[in-house]
This record gives C-alpha cells, structure tokens and sequence, in this order.
C-alpha cells in the first residue's frame, strides 16, 4: 500500500478527495490544524490525523516524520489551504496579509520540499495544489488572495518543470467557482451553478492515473454555466 497526504482537511472537497483516494485502497494521512472535526471522515476511510500548521516549518516536519513512521512509500500529497484578507486595497491589515500568504504560499513550498525529498529518490510520485481563478486573474478587494494564489501558480509551474524529468508528477487545479459544499448550495435562480466536489475529485484522480507520457501540470475546472 502506498500514503496519500492530504493537507488541509475539511468536509468538502478534501473529504471527496479522501473518500475516492481510500477508494483506490491508499493509507491516507490528513493534516488540519483542527482535527477534532475529522473524526467521521478519518473512521470512514481509515486515516491518521496529525495537527498541523502548514504554514510553519517545524509543523510539517513533525508531519513528515509520522508519515515516515508509518513505513510505505508517500505516492501523492495534496495542498487544499488558503487564506484571504478581503477590502478595499488601502484598508487591508498588513498582517492578516502576511498570514494568508503564508498559508496560501509558504507552506505549500514547505509541505513540497518535504514531499519531493522523498519522492525524488524513488523517481515517482505526485504533488497537487488546488488553485483558484485568482492565481490566474486578480479580483477587485482581494488583492492578498491574488498575491497567494499566484504564488501558488507559479511554484506549481517551476516544480513541474524541475520534477517532471525526474518523475515527480506536479499538478495545480484551477478551480474556478464555488464548491458546493455541505450546507452551501445554489441559489434558486442560477441551478448547477457550483462546482460538485466529487466531481472536482474525479478530476484530480485522472490526473493522478495520466500516463507520464502525456502529463498535464494544471487543469481547470468551472460550472458548465460559468462565465470567464
């Protein structure tokens, strides 16, 4: 059996996520800063929960090292976090800025380094990030989100670069609209107008099975009614 690593667990996507990665029959390891939340999901697809905050350096190594505990291969590692500090440009607290790029950023850098060290010696293995429309165009008051996301792009884009010929499969999931997540759905007015998770899963899955003889390193994916 291999590990898969999912970063920044909740109830929505990276529950879909879980459930089909489980599905495929991998040990699946969740990492949130809050993990009294995921004791359901963690029964359901018989995950380890490890605390941890992505965006500090000694966090992920802990997180690594229990990973390493458990003596199987890291096959894949995914990257859900983000953080914003939405306003009018010239009102944004600085730090909550900081913040958010560390999250939505910097500890995407760190969670990779950490996965490709023990990937690159096997010549295998995938690292995902999922995206957002704002790291491919920046929205009015989200000037911080834009910052993060873009970054986030532009690591997934150099890594793919680097690790592809050393056969570390990078993918950056550009999703483009809301995810209708437990609890949120869509208006009466506009039907089918978010992002189904398990829909949004199945894609990261294809792109996980591709054969490297034809890898993307980023794909979009949006409402058929999304307009762009």
């Amino acid at each position: 059996m291999s590990v898969a690593l999912i970063v920044g667990v909740g109830d929505g996507l990276s529950a879909s996520l879980a459930r089909k990665l489980a599905a495929r029959g991998y040990r699946l390891v969740f990492a949130a800063r809050n993990i009294a939340k995921l004791g359901g999901l963690a029964a359901e697809t018989k995950a380890v929960t490890v605390a941890c905050d992505a965006s500090q350096k000694d966090d992920v190594a802990a997180l690594f090292e229990q990973v390493d505990e458990m003596g199987e291969a890291l096959e894949i590692a995914i990257y859900n976090p983000s953080a914003r500090a939405r306003g009018p440009f010239i009102e944004i607290d600085p730090d909550a800025v900081q913040t958010g790029l560390q999250v939505t950023a910097f500890g995407a850098f760190l969670v990779a380094q950490q996965a490709a060290r023990r990937m690159l010696p096997r010549g295998h293995g995938a690292i995902f990030f999922t995206g957002a429309s704002a790291g491919v165009k920046g929205f009015p008051q989200s000037a911080s989100f834009a910052m993060g996301k873009f970054a986030l792009r532009g690591l997934a884009q150099s890594l793919a670069r680097e690790l592809h010929p050393k056969g570390v499969h990078i993918g950056h999931v550009v999703v483009d609209g809301a995810i209708r997540n437990p609890g949120r759905t869509e208006p009466p007015d506009r039907p089918d107008s978010m992002l189904d998770p398990d829909a949004i899963a199945e894609t990261y899955m294809q792109l996980l099975e591709q054969d490297r003889s034809a890898w993307s390193w980023e794909i979009e994916v949006r409402p058929w009614v999304e307009t762009f």
